[in-house]
């Protein structure tokens, strides 16, 4: 039986854009229920102007370095869209640019894939300069990294444009997507007065400006340990040779901050995985392991054994 397309009512469209999202804009619709869009269908906005590229490719280039200093560091990269988000409305609030939600999506959009891009090639690249030198055959060449790296975000953009419909529409109110949400909320506060879109580009500034205190007074003068740990004292030093049991906390500021990012629940369940690994298999290991593995200190025993539960200790959050 052939499904009739419900016809939208005139007066969904009738007057101005909204100025915030409407109430069913995160949960299933009705059978006859609509979604009206911030963005009139029958309007022109200005979407991919000059402005917009321009901006969105170089926040990309920023937060492609920070990405890729964190995750060649920790072995997780954090997701840019909503930093960004709250950039884009910020300037777009500063530069007093009105209906700008086209060009924020379109900087959101360009400078999130920054991420993608470098979360592929941090994991990869290290892997060919190995290989280099391990094989005298294997050459390393940047043109063909870069366009590898290049044409692979395209290839990936292309698959996903089918299954934009899909999730967008289809899937309305259907999947969280968390991320996605609050997104969508920082980019539509811009449609507002202002005042809450440069409330939250303040707020980025100045925890950046902390952030970067903090890590300089750490590295600089050295008033407290990047990283402290239990080895340390006398009892932690004999509990770590005995039990290989080391309980360390980093406190630099790109941990710290992207535990607050990704929220309690799931930094929980990182914190969790290292736990294992510190407390369970380490000290499995290290008490009924071959005598190779009983003679190597904690640290030994992580990098060289443990890490292999998880790729970038992904898998135990090791």
């Amino acid at each position: 039986m052939e499904k009739r397309q419900t016809e939208i009512p005139a007066d969904i469209y009738s007057t101005a854009d909204p100025v915030e999202l409407p109430e069913n804009a995160f949960r299933e619709l009705g059978a006859d229920e609509h979604y009206r869009p911030l963005m009139h269908p029958a309007h022109d906005y200005k979407e991919v102007t000059p402005y917009s590229v321009g901006v969105g490719l170089l926040l990309a280039v920023i937060f492609s370095a920070a990405a890729a200093y964190l995750g060649l560091r920790v072995g997780q990269v954090f997701e840019a869209a909503i930093p960004i988000a709250i950039i884009a409305v910020g300037m777009s609030s500063a530069l007093k640019k009105n209906g700008a939600l086209g060009q924020n999506v379109m900087i959101q959009s360009i400078g999130a894939c920054s991420g993608v891009i470098v979360a592929g090639a941090i994991f990869t690249l290290p892997s060919l300069f190995i290989l280099q030198g391990s094989y005298p055959d294997i050459t390393v060449n940047f043109i063909e990294i870069f366009l590898s790296s290049l044409l692979g975000g395209v290839l990936g953009i292309l698959f996903f444009i089918p299954f934009r419909k899909y999730f967008v529409k289809d899937m309305h109110g259907k999947y969280p997507f968390p991320e996605a949400t609050a997104t969508t909320q920082v980019l539509a506060s811009g449609q507002g007065t202002g005042a809450g879109s440069r409330a939250q580009a303040r707020l980025l500034v100045v925890a950046s400006l902390i952030g970067g205190v903090y890590d300089y007074i750490v590295s600089t003068f050295g008033f407290w340990a990047e990283e402290v740990s239990t080895a340390f004292c006398g009892w932690g030093a004999a509990l770590a040779e005995k039990c290989k049991i080391v309980v360390s906390c980093n406190t630099g500021a790109a941990l710290l901050g992207l535990g607050y990012i990704v929220g309690l629940k799931y930094a929980f369940v990182i914190f969790a995985g290292s736990a294992f690994v510190w407390w369970v298999i380490l000290p499995l290991m290290g008490t009924y392991g071959t005598p190779e593995l009983t003679a190597l200190s904690p640290d030994a025993l992580f990098a060289d054994y443990a890490r292999l539960i998880g790729i970038g200790g992904i898998a135990m959050a090791g």
